[in-house]
């Protein structure tokens, strides 16, 4: 392929806008993963929706284009994960990349089935986690995983998490799968801590970690990066979900076209509401005539609609092309 030929293609897809469901390798970082994706897909710009460590792998949503407008959607989502633990060890990292200790009274660990999955249903619901040292939360403007290789241990405040379900895959001898889903913000590395420690094993560290959903998205819905880069640059935007699939709890509402020049300019517009049923600051996935997803609205007070985030109508385009076809 000539240079100029090179740039035309890139010129071509600048503007891609939709959602890619990757399924991230172990091995490397969200990050790394994202720019790879963005790289094969000649994307102006991406952001994914929430990082994976890079022993994880699985499930992790990249947004491209416009669809960057709307990550923060799947920020507070819950998410699903298949989580190996070994029982009677601990890591200074929760994971079997950091340094590994014996920790298991042999007279108690490991535990049998039963003891297991009893243990198990008592980290269902609410509680407190402390985040671990090893993490990419900031203290004092740096991440806590820089203070961590340095040999500085610093205090965490505890966040509350939620553990929705939490059930016993497998169980052979100190080695344990589990399935969990819970809210944003779980540490599954201290969750298996914990967990270990409340059998009586003295802790566990984590030796795989697969995320399989985040909010509605499955992992079965995924693509690899060598799906994506065997096929042809410009076929691969049909890898790409819409951008509105972001939004798909959000109810949706169709306007004409003088409402839909009103709302693209930025104006608020009126509209009977009465036979919506939709209860005021209410959040509006907005469509014109045509079904081409215009962007978020809000139903702020009598009647009035005003446009809260909207797409660039050349993304619009694009977005509505690379997605006329579903791959799954």
């Amino acid at each position: 392929m000539t240079q100029s030929v090179k740039r035309s293609a890139l010129s071509q897809s600048v503007h891609i806008s939709g959602v890619l469901l990757l399924n991230k390798p172990s091995g490397i970082s969200s990050n790394r993963a994202l720019q790879v994706s963005k790289r094969l897909l000649s994307a102006a710009k991406a952001g994914h929706t929430g990082t994976l460590d890079p022993m994880a792998q699985g499930l992790l949503p990249i947004c491209l284009g416009e669809a960057t407008k709307f990550s923060s959607a799947l920020l507070s989502v819950d998410k699903t994960y298949v989580a190996s633990l070994r029982l009677g060890y601990l890591s200074n990292t929760g994971d079997a990349e950091g340094e590994i200790r014996h920790v298991a009274d042999s007279g108690i660990c490991p535990p049998g089935y039963e003891q297991v999955t009893r243990t198990l249903q008592t980290f269902l619901g609410r509680s407190n986690q402390i985040p671990p040292m090893f993490s990419a939360l900031k203290q004092n403007g740096k991440p806590l995983y820089r203070y961590a290789r340095e040999g500085i241990t610093l205090e965490r405040k505890a966040r509350e998490i939620f553990i929705h379900a939490l059930s016993l895959d497998n169980l052979s001898g100190s080695e344990l799968k589990i399935i969990v889903r819970c809210s944003s913000g779980t540490y599954i590395r201290t969750l298996a801590e914990d967990i270990g420690k409340a059998l009586g094993c003295g802790g566990a560290y984590l030796t795989a970690l697969v995320r399989t959903g985040v909010g509605y998205f499955d992992l079965s819905q995924a693509f690899n990066l060598d799906q994506i880069e065997s096929e042809l640059p410009a076929s691969r935007h049909a890898f790409l979900r819409p951008t509105d699939s972001l939004l798909n709890d959000i109810p949706s509402m169709t306007f004409d076209d003088g409402e839909t020049l009103c709302l693209r300019q930025g104006q608020t517009i009126r509209k009977n509401m009465t036979h919506y049923g939709f209860p005021t600051n209410t959040k509006i996935r907005m469509y014109d005539s045509r079904n081409i997803f215009l962007g978020l609205g809000e139903w702020v007070d009598s009647g009035i609609i005003m446009p809260k985030r909207m797409i660039v109508l050349h993304e619009v385009t694009m977005s509505t092309a690379s997605n006329s076809s579903d791959l799954r």
